[in-house]
């Protein structure tokens, strides 16, 4: 056995490279895993200034010089910032407690429906599974109660942390996009010269996972304003919450889009039933889910990411089980690296009999 663990450990880490690559990759992860929270500002400015820089190379394509890149850049992100806190997160804030206040009465509207349903069709429902069901729904609802009250009480610690953060982030983001090359000169001198293996992974990695990013951020603003778009038109209740929401499922591929058309299909039945509207409703949400997935994903990503579906699901599951909301977002990121670290992994050379 351990003649066996000496010849697999001599034949894949006996090149200096593969080494380094393992060094790299195991100080990322204890760093996240045991440090992922006390440095959660720090990671989320490195993100951020990553995905900016992006726009700034291409301001500095047009001739204009870096630190005016810079500071138009960085001037765009804190302006949107701001929207996002002074109109869009107030509104939202609005229709999610409106909508949470009028939680009770649809329980207590659907449990009278429920109650009917033993007499309607005796034989495919018993009274029995209606009364579990209706005491599955009061625990449930319980259990929420405590779950909204807890987040209350600690509310206030919540909102000391978001505004260190809010000052924090920004100013890490403009340092780390002003001083990037020094940043990347220090940490490129902890690692040893012969690095070709790593500098193979990291661009192959940076091309995929930067255009990734990106293109789901935009994806996630198209998707979203024309759920907005298409509710507002038909009157449909909490239109920016729901559209959020829907713009937001695009981070989980082929699930988020199943799992937001409940509360979509939710608030469209409590406000009109099953009528004209409802359906109305419901055919341009699946229209606007068909070109995102037949037409939008494609012309974003195209051979952007090369991964196979079940890979894709699989990612999505580890992660976001590991690592919540951050984990599904980064899931497909992650799964890249993983993917572009066993390509560049150098094989054995097997003896040609």
């Amino acid at each position: 056995m351990l003649k066996l663990l000496n010849n697999w450990y001599t034949r894949h880490f006996s090149n200096p490279q593969v080494a380094i690559l393992a060094l790299l990759l195991l100080l990322g992860l204890s760093v996240i895993v045991f440090a992922g929270k006390i440095l959660a500002p720090l990671l989320a400015a490195v993100i951020i200034a990553y995905l900016l820089d992006g726009a700034v190379h291409l301001l500095r394509r047009c001739k204009l010089p870096r630190f005016a890149a810079i500071l138009l850049v960085f001037s765009l992100f804190v302006l949107l910032l701001l929207l996002v806190l002074v109109i869009l997160a107030p509104l939202m804030f609005k229709q999610a407690t409106q909508f949470a206040l009028e939680i009770p009465g649809m329980i207590a509207s659907g449990q009278s429906v429920l109650v009917t349903l033993p007499e309607k069709y005796p034989t495919l429902i018993s009274e029995q599974a209606i009364v579990e069901l209706h005491n599955s729904l009061r625990n449930e609802l319980t259990q929420l109660s405590r779950h909204v009250l807890s987040f209350s009480l600690s509310s206030v610690f919540n909102l000391i942390a978001f505004v260190v953060y809010l000052v924090v982030v920004p100013l890490l983001v403009f340092f780390f996009l002003k001083d990037k090359d020094m940043v990347l000169a220090w940490f490129g001198s902890f690692l040893p010269s012969d690095r070709e293996l790593v500098m193979q992974v990291w661009r192959e990695v940076n091309a995929k996972i930067a255009g990734y990013v990106r293109g789901k951020f935009l994806e996630i603003l198209i998707v979203w304003a024309a759920s907005f778009i298409a509710f507002v038109a038909f009157d449909l209740r909490y239109s920016m919450l729901l559209s959020f929401l829907v713009g937001v499922s695009v981070l989980i591929p082929y699930v988020g889009a199943a799992v937001v058309t409940l509360p979509v299909a939710i608030v469209a039945y409590f406000q009109w039933g099953f009528n004209a509207d409802f359906a109305y409703v419901m055919i341009a949400y699946g229209i606007i889910q068909f070109l995102d997935g037949n037409v939008l994903v494609p012309l974003l990503f195209a051979e952007m990411v090369n991964l196979h579906p079940a890979a894709i699901i699989t990612a999505v599951l580890f992660f976001g089980s590991i690592w919540g909301i951050l984990g599904v977002f980064f899931a497909i990121p992650l799964a890249t690296l993983i993917n572009a670290v066993i390509n560049a992994w150098p094989r054995p050379i097997r003896a040609v009999s």
